[in-house]
Order: C-alpha cells, then structure tokens, then sequence
C-alpha cells in the first residue's frame, strides 16, 4: 500500500479508503489510486482484512471422495451455486476414501477459517472436528454420516433404492438376483447391500450370500465378480450394481456376454439412456443432495442453532431396457 500511495501522489489512508469501498474520496483521486493498484498488480490479502475486521472469510470447504467422479463433480457444482448465492466461494478437495486424507482437508479448511464445513465422510471417527463445532464452524455430512459424533446430514434413501430394484427385478421373472457393490464398510455399500437383503425377503426371492459380492470397484475386481456369478449350473440371471462406478464396470465386462443378465444400476450416469439396452438405474437427484446440504449449512451459518438435522432425499426407479430382459 505503501507503494501505491506513492505511485498515486496520495496518503496510505487515501489507498485504504479506495480499496475498501469507502466514501469521501474524489473520484480523479480514486481513479488515480486504482490506476497504481493495476500497474503494481497489488492485490488485497481478504482473509487477513476479514480476520482484522472479525467477519467471515467468504468460504466454505467441501470434501468429496473424488472430484473426478461425475457424481461428486455434479455435487460440488450444486454446492457452489448455493454458495455463490450467499457470496461465498468453495475450497474442495478429495479424501480418496482415505479417513487421514479426510482429516487433513477438514482441518485444513478450518485452519483457514472457513464459515463452514460440507464432508461426504471416508471415515467413521469425527471426534477431531468437535472443537471447530464448539468454535462456531457448522458441519454438515453429506451422503454418509458422521462416524461418532451428532452432526447434520442429508442422504439418499439407499435401502428403499435397492429394495425397489429387487421387486422390480422380481417382477420380471428373475430368482437369481446378484448384487455388486463397494467396499462393506462404506455407509452407502452397506445400506444398499442392506436394502438387497430386504427387497429379497419382501419379493419372496431366497437370499444367496455367493451372489451378494462387495469390494473396491476396479475394472479387474468388477469382471471377475462378472465371471463368478455367471459360472456354474445355475447363474445370476440379473444383476443390481451398487453404484455409478460399479455399473461402468459391469457393462464393460458384459460387453460380449451373451445372453446378457438384466442390469440395474444404483445412481444414473451420462449415456445411460443412450448404450444398447439402456440402462434402467435407480435414480436420485444428485444436484439437489448437493444444495440441500448447502442451504442446511447456510441456515447454520447464518444463526438457525436448531437440533441437528437428518434429510433423507427419496429415489426412483428408471425402467429403460437392461432391467427389463427376462431370465
């Protein structure tokens, strides 16, 4: 600043009065004093101006499994038009699944003084954010809750999806109903697997543990689930995928199966409606997860200290082929 005033004739209290929008500066002197800031490229520093002035810092951090994944990509962006909505601006990162990496992000944030935290959870200990609560910072979980501790969160309605994909698949003849899903410790893995369990018992269909199969989706992992179900004397005539990435891998490894099982996928994709057959999902809507849980942590942040919340967003099934071929 001290530069600037030089550069543009005038006193630090004239420069500091321009960049912050205060009045009783005459217009040829702000203009003067903005022309320096563009020819020094000076740039103020809104963290520190807003921690002096003791007023938030206009960001939120979000943590999301993988920003590359369509659905976490479509939940960020919805993230962000409520924050732009509220002024805010969003710090994102990706846990990778990794509970330390989740841990290291949420501080992070924290330690740069973030209004407020929106978590998709990779691990189930959150005790470490406790103090940042008890500090002011709202905290609300996003598609999984939080592991210990009672927080805000909003969902999806994993078991009723899956309990749907069941009848419908049921509906269509099929007995042998497989499930292939993530990692078991996963919220959403579980609640789905859960939710196959009960659709079974509710369509009448017994429930075979050799055909629930959950592990990491790769490419690898998901064809070889692929091969053991489809082995044997009396295969899976149809198959329910856990999730966007499961189902990606899945039709890669039915690409040249024939006959193909039915496929029924958890979460919708791009194109889903346009591969041979489409592909029926059990769908929800993915950006109004993201914004519900945003004006959630907005209302926080601007004073509603009601009991922690639980939004659960309902799903519904989408039949466009691949779910509808008999066994």
């Amino acid at each position: 600043m001290n530069d600037v005033a030089r550069l543009a004739g005038v006193s630090i209290k004239t420069v500091s009065r321009v960049v912050n929008d205060e009045p009783a500066v005459h217009p040829e002197t702000a203009e003067r004093v903005l022309a320096a800031i563009d020819e020094l490229g000076f740039r103020r520093n809104l963290g520190a101006r807003n921690l002096r002035r003791g007023s938030t810092t206009g960001t939120i951090g979000l943590v999301v499994e993988d920003v590359g994944n369509p659905f976490y990509s479509e939940l960020t962006r919805a993230a962000e038009k409520v924050a732009t909505a509220f002024g805010r601006h969003v710090l994102s990162g990706s846990s990778e699944e990794d509970s330390d990496r989740e841990r290291e992000l949420a501080l992070e944030f924290c330690s740069r003084r973030v209004d407020g935290l929106l978590i998709v959870p990779a691990g189930t200990q959150h005790g470490y954010l406790l103090p940042e609560m008890r500090a002011g910072t709202p905290v609300v979980f996003v598609d999984r809750p939080a592991g210990d501790i009672t927080a805000d969160t909003v969902l999806v309605d994993n078991a009723g999806g899956t309990v749907e994909a069941v009848a419908h698949l049921a509906r269509q003849g099929h007995r042998r109903i497989a499930f292939v899903g993530d990692r078991p410790d996963i919220y959403t893995a579980a609640e789905r697997l859960r939710g196959y369990r009960e659709g079974c018992a509710r369509a009448g269909v017994r429930f075979d543990e050799r055909l629930a199969i959950l592990r990491p989706p790769t490419r690898q992992s998901v064809a070889d689930a692929v091969a053991r179900l489809l082995a044997g004397p009396d295969p899976a005539t149809a198959i329910i995928a856990g999730n966007n990435r499961v189902t990606v891998h899945l039709l890669r490894a039915l690409a040249h199966v024939a006959p193909r099982p039915a496929v029924v996928g958890f979460d919708d994709f791009e194109l889903a409606d346009l591969l041979d057959p489409p592909v029926t999902v059990v769908a929800h809507d993915v950006s109004r997860l993201g914004s519900a849980a945003a004006e959630l942590l907005f209302a926080r942040i601007n004073g509603d200290a009601s009991a922690p919340r639980k939004v659960v967003l309902p799903v519904h099934l989408v039949p466009r082929g691949s779910g509808e071929v008999a066994p």
